[in-house]
């Protein structure tokens, strides 16, 4: 049950960071795998603040994924736009 529980609230927190960020990537698992990401990231960041998240109720563990995976996609993007320019084809 508990990894159902990912599932949903990582597709959850995937697709509306990907609204924000408006991330053009498609797909089921990637939205999946940046929502888990984010709420790990997100969960990471509230205890590094010294808040006590294990008794949190949902809406906020989604709202902290959330965060997290916006944060995740913002690094990413950066990390995209620092790759080798190319020259533009020749016509």
């Amino acid at each position: 049950m508990d990894l159902l529980a990912w599932v949903v609230v990582g597709f959850v927190a995937g697709a509306i960071a990907r609204w924000i960020v408006k991330d053009e990537r498609r797909g089921c698992l990637y939205t999946i795998g940046v929502g888990v990401l984010g709420a790990l990231i997100g969960g990471g960041l509230v205890r590094a603040a010294g808040w006590d998240n294990t008794r949190t109720r949902f809406g906020v563990s989604v709202l902290t994924a959330i965060v997290g995976a916006v944060l995740l996609l913002l690094v990413l993007q950066a990390l995209a736009g620092r790759g080798p320019r190319r020259p533009p084809p020749r016509r």
